[in-house]
């Protein structure tokens, strides 16, 4: 999801569609304020915003660090290294997130243990630890697990095509300076990558937040999760899913903002170093 930058000028290019929104989340505070029902909708729904950002947080660190080593795999000089990126990206892309997160918890898991318990079997046959359980693996970390390779075939091109866009030329002057591969790397190449790849990650990390949503299929007490339960029980599906909507719109909007804020203080510190 991304927002429209800011402008200032004409009245034709004033983003109303902010005012909009924003007088519709102040109606629906007051609501909040004033109505006991709804006060009592978001203070439960309102539990769940900590996983939340928590799933996506750790969902989006580990993705972009998967993505990174599936980008620098597919433009190694390794054939076999370029061959095993490309096999996973096109994988990983034509699945959905939601059987991902089906396939990682109820398939992935178990066969995890399976292996840790095979390959530790000397030590829980001598007792020095016990056999790991389907049930040690929390619901929580299987969802993160499952975004994490969901996101990480998309970052995976964001990066390979943010490396890509760097002049060879520098990278030639940098090898001539006898920079090794991995100083050419993290000197010259990745701080000018990241002014390319910053916008599309921008988008993806937004696009997580409204995707961990999907983890409340798992039963993880998200947003989502807290809302159902709620409704569930009251009835009141209405007032629960206008509050969880409120939510996720006032952290996506207000996430958006605040990263393409970030984006033109960016760009602007890039034409002042010109």
């Amino acid at each position: 999801m991304g927002l429209q930058t800011l402008p200032g000028g004409s009245k034709q290019d004033y983003p109303y569609w902010l005012v909009a929104l924003g007088a519709l989340a102040l109606g629906l505070a007051i609501t909040i304020a004033v109505n006991n029902i709804y006060a009592q909708v978001f203070e439960t729904v309102s539990r769940g915003i900590g996983v939340t950002i928590f799933v996506t947080v750790m969902g989006f660190a580990l993705a972009s660090l998967l993505g990174l080593l599936i980008a620098l795999a597919g433009m190694a000089d390794s054939i076999i290294l370029r061959q095993i990126s490309r096999f996973y990206i096109e994988v990983i892309r034509g699945i959905p997130v939601l059987v991902l997160l089906f396939y990682i918890a109820f398939v992935g898991a178990p066969g995890f243990v399976s292996l840790v318990n095979t390959l530790a079997a000397p030590l829980i046959k001598a007792e020095w630890m016990e056999p790991l359980q389907v049930r040690d693996v929390s619901l929580m970390w299987r969802a993160i697990i499952a975004l994490t390779i969901g996101y990480s075939a998309f970052i995976a091109e964001i990066f390979r095509a943010g490396i890509e866009s760097i002049d060879k030329g520098q990278i030639e002057a940098a090898k001539s300076l006898g920079l090794t591969r991995s100083q050419r790397f993290r000197l010259v190449v990745l701080p000018q990558a990241i002014k390319v790849i910053f916008p599309p990650l921008s988008n993806d990390f937004v696009a997580m937040v409204k995707d961990s949503s999907l983890v409340s299929v798992l039963g993880v007490a998200d947003i989502s999760q807290a809302g159902k339960i709620y409704a569930s029980g009251s009835f009141r599906f209405f007032e629960t899913y206008s509050i969880v909507a409120y939510i996720y719109l006032i952290l996506t909007i207000g996430l958006s903002l605040v990263l393409r804020r970030i984006e033109k203080r960016m760009r602007a510190k890039d034409h002042a170093s010109h």
